[in-house]
């Protein structure tokens, strides 16, 4: 169903203002149980993994694009000077939909849900790194990611439009109890490997993997915190250049260790 707006005030685009705004973003999407997909991409790949259509913002040249996956879904219809004004023309790829939130589910569901390697990813507040890291698990054959409770949101607009949409196909579950959570995922029966950047660690690539495996990645400045580096079964660590070590380079950024680590944690 196609309705046409001509002012950016309309309050039919409730679900679109602010969007430059993360509190505001954050606790608006949690109040009203939505979250953004943007281009065409990702909300095609929204849909497919069957989260619901509220609406969508387009503007004229972009209708077709979208025509034949949105079914009777509401499509407000702005200029294209109004779509700049709310989303910014050049980062918006098309159009925006707002879709209703699936509810996550259990932390044990994920563990006994026949998955044999998952990431726990400890306090990553920075939404384009957990967009990335899913982007990564989803390529590299990671079956589930479990998150601690502090981190950030994997359907805020920027995870979503950085994994480019690999957020609605790899399943994920948040943990409440960070003190006690992998107490849960050990006796789920998984091996938890501590990735950390210490060159004592064993070399991911020499560890010896159990059936089930659960690697465990730390937040974006610290690291894995001191308590679950300790409750892992074993530390490991991706090994860096003798020559880079001597001039100061001793870790990754979090994404790139990531994706090396999902390589060398998905080898049998």
């Amino acid at each position: 169903m196609l309705e046409y707006i001509a002012d950016t005030d309309d309050p039919r685009l409730s679900d679109y203002t602010r969007l430059r705004d993360m509190e505001l973003r954050k606790s608006l999407e949690a109040e009203r149980g939505l979250f953004l997909a943007e281009g065409e991409k990702v909300i095609r790949r929204a849909i497919g993994a069957g989260y619901p259509i509220r609406s969508v913002l387009t503007t004229p040249r972009w209708l077709t694009a979208l025509a034949d996956v949105l079914g009777d879904a509401t499509v407000y219809v702005v200029s294209e000077e109004i779509m700049s004004g709310i989303a910014g023309f050049q980062i918006h790829r098309g159009a925006l939909a707002s879709m209703e939130r699936l509810p996550l589910p259990a932390v044990d569901t994920l563990l006994k849900g026949g998955a044999r390697r998952l990431l726990v990813l400890e306090d990553l507040v920075d939404h384009s790194n957990v967009g990335a890291i899913f982007r990564c698990a989803a390529a590299l054959g990671v079956e589930g990611i479990l998150l601690s409770p502090r981190c950030a949101d994997p359907l805020y607009r920027r995870a979503v439009k950085v994994s480019m949409g690999a957020v609605f196909s790899i399943p994920y579950a948040r943990m409440e109890d960070w003190f006690e959570g992998l107490s849960q995922v050990r006796a789920a029966g998984f091996q938890t490997l501590a990735l950390t950047p210490d060159q004592t660690a064993t070399p991911m690539d020499a560890v010896k993997l159990a059936d089930r495996v659960a690697l465990l990645l730390g937040s974006e400045g610290d690291g894995l915190s001191s308590h679950w580096l300790e409750e892992a079964d074993e530390a490991v660590c991706i090994p860096m250049s003798a020559a880079a070590m001597a001039a100061g380079v001793d870790s990754l950024n979090v994404v790139a260790a990531a994706a090396i680590a999902c390589h060398g944690l998905m080898r049998r």
